[in-house]
């Protein structure tokens, strides 16, 4: 089974579906903070996650009064690797974009929508910051033009998320994903593979769990260490095995594999920006990995559902 050229429901081909074009993603800083550091929840955030509030590509908000001055600049940032016209998605990426009241949430979502070459917003969050005015804001920003919340999940598993100062409990996830359905919207999780002392068991239990839920997408990520997180910290006073190139690829292979075909694949590697990257440093060959699994799905005649109800102990290929 193919979706364009790819044995999995690939973003690219979606979005081409959906829009009848290639679409670009625009990272932005909505200019808001995480309850992980304020020290509403804790104050060190996610163990994993970095200065930059895992936006560390995103365009800072800084300078720019307005965010249609952000777009242009995120714009400029990637000129020569995408066509200025668009269409584009407004992603606000950096931090925890749902933490602030609808009266400063509103006019930011809205003015970027506003914007003749955005498609869609997208907003990466916490399941455990979206009272309920925030999600009628953003069910009714929904009938406008698309819109898309990434939750930070990272992991079903109770232990792990405690190790990882996640800083809310598996059933949070679960209400918010509920409600956020309710309103009609768009949901992605974010799953980190690697993270410390989780098998590749533990690992494809989270991704099966995800794919039993009527999600919509799911964004599958590398563990990066990265230079002034905790997690960098932790490492470097006892090291912890990380995932080697053929056990993540391996692994991803398997976690296409009991995707049902439904769900939209974001992601299937991911970038650490490299200046800050401990390990693990194959990582930095994004290419050569996303070659690779392509290559071990095809030898191995697995494509996005193939084992999809099955026991995640039966779906060795």
């Amino acid at each position: 089974m193919l979706w364009g050229d790819k044995p999995y429901h690939s973003l690219d081909y979606e979005l081409k579906r959906r829009f009848g074009s290639k679409v670009y993603k625009l990272a932005l800083d909505g200019g808001m903070t995480c309850p992980n550091r304020d020290g509403s929840i804790g104050t060190g955030g996610c163990i994993f996650c970095s200065h930059g509030g895992s936006g560390d590509f995103a365009v800072p908000r800084g300078q720019y009064e307005d965010v249609w001055q952000q777009i242009e600049a995120a714009k400029e940032k990637v000129t020569g690797k995408i066509p200025k016209e668009g269409p584009f998605i407004a992603y606000f990426q950096s931090y925890t974009n749902t933490y602030g009241p609808v009266s400063y949430l509103e006019p930011l979502f809205r003015r970027a929508l506003d914007h003749p070459q955005v498609a869609a917003l997208s907003v990466g969050t916490r399941p455990d910051c979206l009272p309920e005015d925030v999600v009628e804001l953003l069910g009714r920003l929904n009938e406008r033009k698309p819109v898309w919340v990434e939750l930070g999940l990272q992991t079903i598993h109770e232990a792990t998320a405690e190790r990882i100062c996640r800083g809310y409990g598996l059933p949070v996830f679960e209400d918010a994903f509920r409600r956020l359905k309710e309103a009609g919207l768009t949901v992605i999780a974010h799953v980190i593979l690697g993270l410390p002392k989780e098998t590749e068991e533990m690992m494809l239990k989270t991704v099966d769990y995800l794919g039993r839920l009527p999600i919509d997408g799911i964004k599958l990520q590398l563990l990066h260490i990265l230079e002034g997180t905790a997690l960098a910290d932790c490492y470097q006073k006892a090291p912890f095995a990380l995932l080697s190139f053929e056990e993540y690829t391996d692994l991803v292979v398997r976690c296409i594999g009991i995707l049902p075909p439904h769900v939209v694949i974001h992601r299937i590697s991911g970038d650490g920006p490299k200046k800050l990257l401990i390990g693990p440093k194959w990582s930095g060959h994004k290419r050569l990995v996303l070659n690779t699994i392509a290559k071990k799905l095809r030898e191995n005649g697995v494509y996005q559902g193939k084992f999809y109800g099955l026991s995640v102990q039966n779906s060795v290929f």
